[in-house]
């Protein structure tokens, strides 16, 4: 089965960016090392149009899938699928892992779909003050387990969640 997990980096006080148009570099050489190793390792990466435009350019050795209605990038993928949907698909191309590369309405849909297996985040020693959450609805009962904890060079944290959907409202379902 596919794995799947998100990969974000936030400020102390929980952003991953100030606004829509806040470009993706702001945060440590570590987190950016990490980021690379995690999404070369899957192969592939998925994201929203606003981070794709942040980013700048197709990420490279991963093939790019952009969530967008209306746009198009040149060396991504477009979709529209469902995160079920688009993982079977994926799936079935050979893909073994997907990393979700944001943005907050992206690292959301996934999260509600149940399907995110990790979180691997970056607690950047920064305050925004503002901006954008990881997520931008709430989500309930989604337990997380510390599987591992870096401190980086510059004072970052590294932290790797397993997600643990014994709480959610899809498996309070199934029990019944």
């Amino acid at each position: 089965m596919l794995k799947t997990f998100i990969v974000a980096a936030l400020s102390a006080d929980g952003y991953i960016a100030r606004d829509e148009r806040h470009p993706a570099f702001w945060t440590s050489k570590e987190d950016k090392k990490r980021f690379v190793k995690l999404t070369r390792r899957a192969g592939v990466v998925v994201m929203g149009a606003n981070t794709f435009t942040t980013i700048a350019r197709p990420l490279k050795e991963r093939v790019n899938i952009v969530y967008s209605r209306s746009r198009s990038f040149e060396g991504a993928e477009m979709t529209q699928d469902s995160p079920l949907d688009l993982l079977a698909k994926l799936e079935a191309r050979g893909f073994k892992e997907a990393a979700i590369c944001g943005g907050s309405h992206i690292y959301t849909m996934f999260m509600k779909a149940d399907v995110v297996d990790r979180l691997y985040l970056t607690v950047e020693p920064i305050i925004f003050g503002a901006g954008i959450r990881l997520f931008n609805e709430p989500l309930d009962n989604y337990h997380l387990e510390l599987l591992s904890l870096n401190k980086a060079g510059n004072g970052a944290i590294l932290l790797e969640y397993k997600v643990d959907y014994s709480g959610s409202p899809k498996s309070e379902l199934e029990v019944k």
